[in-house]
């Protein structure tokens, strides 16, 4: 328990202090949605939660000034997370809704982008998006990645090796299935840690 005046959290982690924690990654079920008529089944499973993990990966860029659209949106809920593969889906109908629906929560770290680079496929007023950082800074924390912060609040080591993969590979690695699914439970997995400790309360 934290002395009085002692902040709740760390400020700050370093990159040697992340490396030797122990490497964690999802474990559970990851379904993928390539299939245009299967998005509307998936939202209405998510619909059934209030609270998401989320997450977007893009096809990298090495030159300067090369961009790509967003491929994959990350959604986990309990026991499962479901791969929307937007390069093959799209981005419309039930998804972008439940992008703007303000009652059920997605959150997640570095949304602004994410966001950004969603409606720049689809235009559509966001909500529901909830930044972990904002929960966490008034409470010490300075790091603001999604790497850094699972460090700091689950004391473990996510593997970013994927990062820089190909997301619009006619089909995905089960290294990068893992990675991708990784990084939307692991801020699923804060929210719950944060709400256990009394710093969210929303339902």
């Amino acid at each position: 328990m934290p002395l009085p005046n002692q902040p709740l959290f760390q400020e700050y982690v370093s990159p040697e202090e992340v490396n030797s924690l122990p490497l964690r990654h999802y474990e559970g079920k990851i379904v993928v949605i390539n299939d245009a008529a299967k998005v509307a089944g998936a939202v209405a499973e998510l619909r059934q939660h209030g609270v998401m993990g989320f997450d977007t990966e893009s096809r990298p860029a090495f030159t300067k000034g090369e961009s790509y659209p967003i491929s994959l949106i990350q959604l986990a809920i309990p026991g499962k997370v479901f791969l929307f593969r937007l390069n093959s889906t799209g981005f419309t109908g039930p998804l972008v809704d439940l992008m703007a629906d303000d009652a059920k929560l997605k959150v997640g770290v570095g949304l602004r982008d994410d966001i950004i680079g969603l409606q720049k496929l689809h235009h559509f007023k966001p909500g529901g998006f909830k930044e972990l950082h904002d929960y966490v800074k008034d409470h010490g924390v300075r790091n603001t990645g999604l790497r850094k912060l699972a460090a700091i609040l689950l004391r473990i080591r996510i593997s970013k090796s994927q990062q820089t993969s190909n997301w619009e590979n006619p089909v995905l690695s089960e290294n990068q299935l893992r990675y991708a699914a990784t990084d939307a439970w692991v801020c699923l997995e804060m929210y719950n840690l944060l709400r256990e400790k009394g710093l969210i309360y929303e339902d």
